[in-house]
């Protein structure tokens, strides 16, 4: 648990690795994950390293698995189930993997080509017959558009043989050339246009759109044609007409020159088509089964492949000796796990067969260790939340255990609705119990994703919400009536405030009083009493208790951040932080801000039902301590300006001493003090060599105050490391942050208050009103003076439920007691 408040204890060790073990030493390590890396080799080019020809052939090999990877998602074939998590390969058997996959991917490759190769030439053939048919068509038509009378001077048998092919115009001189193709829908308008402008007079255009759909080759997709028959005069236009037709891709089939070549070329296309069928289902079918064949390891050699390259990019942070027979690591490795990495090494030597074990050497250091907190399941999730904001410094105190608690109650003040968290308590419940299932883990869908990583998050969420939602009294924008509420109507008739005729009758709105004995017995054992939930002023009494709420949170919140850093003060031995960070920076906070707190509370004590009318106004009061004034405006309690003014001067003197007080004191540590005091203790005759020695000089650097280190630098360093302008420009960044974060930081939190009433849904009713306390609460419907409308009743709470103008149902009285001139006055009672 140590970890989970603070980081983990870091220390720097070296490994002395032997060059037939450490490929098996480091995967050993690697499962574990305990160590950190340092690079050894900062100066030498990624390419110059001694093991880039082996991270060369992992890149390769991930290479062809993410060939293999998106064939089989392309052909929608199902991965097998089941956690994958193999260690990895020894090197001796890197380059079978490499051949497999190799192989394979030739393989699949071959069978791919070839398989569009057929799809393109069935495509061709089919787009071919289509042509093929659309222009016979054309044919056909002209023929029967042609009229009878039409007589043609120059060539006169015209008139006969209306299907002239284009060998008897070459005979007749006339070069009549035809050409005919394929081009996409959306073309066929510019295409045209093209045609007019640069053939004009010399080219006919004949055009129909395909019924069904074709793939495009170059995309995939499929897209509508059309089929076109263009008739040009003149080898001259015919070359044009050809230009063009490549300039908008069309697809240009060779058109026969009689109509036994159409049949002919009809009949070979329907065979040539039936056998690619044929040949493209059985290359579509030996593909799947190499598919099939590759899905059933891929997974295992992509983390293969993964782990492997990880080694070797570690192997390349590793420098070697001069003899070149031993690797040499600098890692940083948690204190507690030092036996463990003993382990390890000693089962990494053990697998390769070394002859001479690997060790591990402990080292001093004066570099800052890297932050490790160690997660769980439960707690990975408010752990990223607070790294999203940036990581701690080493061995600070985690902010992430406090965040369990406050995070999901933020959620749950604008969230607060029992229903609502139910629901969301029961679907988080139900990731957490199926979170197992590898359908739920690995998904595509990014949001899905989102929500399963944060089930416990949600699932605490939706308790809180719960809760608040109770301290509401708010289930699905209702109020629950669980204790009965601590409003009476009756004791308005018994006081004589209240008449039976006149009150009922002339008054729309009725105010219950608080004052009179017997209305209000006492506050709703839990939350709010759910009377306010028909009140017409409910909206103004839930903003002040839940503006001021928010307030009391949010600066609880701010001081309990506070006052973590008091642990980080103790832990680094750093007592001057108290006096100059800490004091004055809860002095700032208290004395502004924690006053308002206390004004919230006092007024709730001191004030009762009787004399609110003479309570203050908060924010005047509030408004008028940083004015200085206090005339005119009647006080909270007695000597409430001096107070003020000395709360206000505090908060003042405190800016200057955040601001100066640190940088001044290390200034006077590091010239002239540290020395005095570091002679009165003898430190200046310590030798530091020794391990006890520098844990000794460490300690009582710390306890002077000096800059925190795992291993203490000498006094002279010190002198010439600090800087007096860094460290005031650094203490004025913060101080500025700081006093200027408690003001926004504090209107912030009214977003509390903000969300909440979004949340909430008023309920409007047109009815009669009575109000409590206030309070205006809404009866309902009212309907004819001499009918009964359904009412509303809330078992155990004294609201009158307005039955029709004069029927009320009083709780008490046991019965309906309706009111002259009601026609059901005879079926009613008589107060008892």
């Amino acid at each position: 648990m140590g970890s989970l408040f603070r980081s983990e204890e870091m220390c720097l060790t070296q490994l002395f690795l032997q060059s037939g073990s450490a490929y098996d030493c480091i995967s050993e390590l690697g499962e574990m994950g305990i160590v950190e890396f340092r690079d050894l080799n900062p100066s030498v080019n990624l390419f110059q390293r001694k093991f880039v020809t082996e991270l060369k052939r992992c890149e390769e090999m991930e290479r062809i698995l993410g060939y293999l990877l998106r064939e089989i998602k392309r052909a929608d074939l199902p991965l097998p189930e089941g956690e994958v998590n193999p260690v990895a390969p020894l090197p001796k058997h890197v380059l079978v993997i490499m051949e497999q996959l190799q192989r394979l991917e030739v393989e699949l490759s071959e069978v791919t080509r070839n398989k569009e190769k057929l799809q393109k030439n069935l495509l061709e053939l089919t787009e071919y017959t289509h042509m093929l048919r659309i222009t016979r068509n054309f044919v056909h038509r002209s023929a029967e558009c042609e009229p009878p009378q039409v007589q043609y001077e120059e060539f006169p048998f015209l008139e006969k043989d209306s299907m002239m092919d284009y060998s008897s115009m070459q005979r007749l001189g006339a070069k009549l050339g035809f050409i005919s193709g394929l081009i996409q829908r959306r073309k066929i308008e510019a295409f045209e246009r093209m045609l007019w402008r640069v053939c004009k007079g010399y080219t006919i255009l004949s055009y129909s759109e395909i019924d069904e759909y074709l793939e495009d080759p170059d995309t995939g997709e499929p897209t509508k044609s059309v089929v076109f028959l263009i008739s040009y005069w003149g080898e001259q236009i015919g070359q044009k007409v050809k230009k063009i037709c490549d300039c908008y891709h069309c697809h240009v089939y060779p058109y026969p020159n009689s109509n036994e070549e159409r049949n002919d070329v009809v009949e070979g296309l329907r065979t040539r088509i039936q056998d690619l069928h044929t040949v493209l289902h059985r290359t579509e079918d030996y593909l799947r089964q190499v598919l099939n064949k590759a899905s059933e390891s891929v997974y295992t050699w992509v983390i293969q492949v993964k782990k492997m390259k990880a080694i070797y990019h570690i192997l390349n942070l590793c420098s070697f000796d001069v003899t070149n027979k031993c690797l040499i690591a600098e890692v940083w490795c948690p204190v507690n796990d030092l036996p463990i990495l003993r382990r390890a090494l000693e089962e990494g030597s053990r697998k390769s067969g070394a002859t001479v074990p690997s060790f591990v050497n402990r080292i001093p250091s004066n570099d800052t260790p890297p932050t490790l907190i160690r997660t769980n399941k439960f707690t990975s999730g408010f752990q990223n939340i607070v790294e999203a904001y940036g990581v701690g410094n080493y061995r600070e105190v985690n902010p992430a255990p406090y965040t369990i608690i406050t995070f999901p109650f933020l959620f749950a003040v604008m969230f607060g609705d029992l229903g609502h968290g139910v629901i969301m308590a029961l679907f988080a419940l139900w990731m957490v119990l199926y979170e197992d299932n590898r359908k739920l883990k690995r998904t595509r869908n990014e949001i899905w994703n989102t929500f399963f990583e944060g089930r416990y998050i949600i699932l605490m969420m939706g308790l809180f919400s719960v809760y608040t939602g109770l301290i509401y009294n708010d289930c699905f924008s209702k109020s629950l009536n669980i204790f009965g509420s601590g409003w009476r109507v009756n004791a308005m008739f018994n006081s004589g405030n209240w008449t039976w005729d006149s009150t009922l009758r002339t008054n729309a709105f009725l105010t219950l009083d608080p004052n009179v004995p017997g209305v209000f017995n006492g506050p709703y054992p839990l939350g709010i009493d759910p009377i306010w939930n028909l009140a017409s002023n409910r909206l103004t009494f839930l903003n002040s208790y839940k503006m001021k709420m928010s307030v009391i949170v949010g600066i609880s919140h701010m001081s309990f951040g506070v006052i973590l850093g008091v642990f980080n003060h103790l832990h680094f031995r750093k007592k001057f932080n108290l006096y100059l960070v800490f004091l004055p920076e809860m002095l700032f906070l208290l004395c502004l801000f924690g006053y308002l707190v206390f004004m919230i509370i006092y007024k709730w004590l001191a004030f009762s039902a009787r004399d609110s009318q003479m309570a203050p106004s908060i924010l005047i009061h509030f408004i008028n301590m940083f004015l200085m004034q206090g005339d005119g405006v009647p006080s909270l309690f007695p000597g409430q300006v001096g107070l003020q003014v000395f709360l206000v001067v505090i908060a003042l003197l405190s800016v200057p001493v955040l601001l100066l007080g640190k940088p001044v004191y290390l200034y006077w540590l590091h010239n002239g003090g540290a020395n005095r005091i570091g002679m009165y203790r003898g430190y200046e005759r310590v030798r530091r060599h020794s391990e006890e020695e520098l844990s000794l000089m460490r300690a009582n650097d710390m306890e002077e105050g000096s800059v925190p280190s795992d291993l203490s630098t000498s006094r002279e360093q010190q002198k010439e490391e600090f800087d007096f302008g860094d460290m005031f420009l650094h203490q004025s960044i913060h101080t500025i942050e700081y006093c200027l974060g408690c003001i926004s930081n504090t209107a912030s939190y009214l977003r509390l208050w903000a969300l909440s009433l979004a949340h909430a849904r008023e309920h409007h009713q047109t009815t009669s009103n009575l109000a409590v306390g206030g309070a205006v609460v809404h009866g309902d419907a009212v309907g004819p003076a001499d009918g009964h409308q359904p009412g509303r009743h809330v078992s155990g709470a004294s609201v009158w439920d307005i039955r029709c103008a004069h029927c009320v149902y009083p709780p008490g009285y046991g019965g309906t007691v309706c009111l002259p001139p009601c026609s059901q006055a005879a079926l009613g009672g008589v107060p008892k």
